[in-house]
């Protein structure tokens, strides 16, 4: 790091960015961040705010990539969650009636 001032506070680190290193200052938020993990497609959760009208299945059923598994109504429309994956229905986490926030585990597929 030519012509910058450093203290001894300073941890430096790499970044890769698009195959490229680069060393930089890294933050404390940086480094105490959680690591990114991809979703679990057996887990369903809301993806916006709502109500849910009805459940179209049952724990113990097998479902078919494509099934409607629930209908979640939110900002006055009516959105059927469909299945991602084949699979069995392991468990449901809401009934019929209960109000949802974003991210909420709604059903679990095995």
């Amino acid at each position: 790091m030519n012509g910058t001032i450093m203290n001894k506070n300073d941890k430096l680190g790499f970044l890769n960015i698009d195959t490229s290193l680069y060393q930089t200052r890294i933050s404390n938020k940086f480094q105490n961040r959680k690591p990114y993990q991809p979703a679990d497609p057996r887990i369903i959760l809301s993806f916006i705010p709502g109500t849910v009208l009805d459940i179209l299945v049952k724990p113990g059923q097998n479902v078919s990539r494509g099934d409607d598994l629930m209908i979640l109504d939110a900002m006055k429309m009516q959105n059927k969650l469909k299945c991602n994956m084949d699979g069995k229905v392991k468990s449901i986490a809401v009934k019929k009636g209960d109000k949802v926030s974003k991210g909420t585990v709604l059903l679990e597929l095995e």
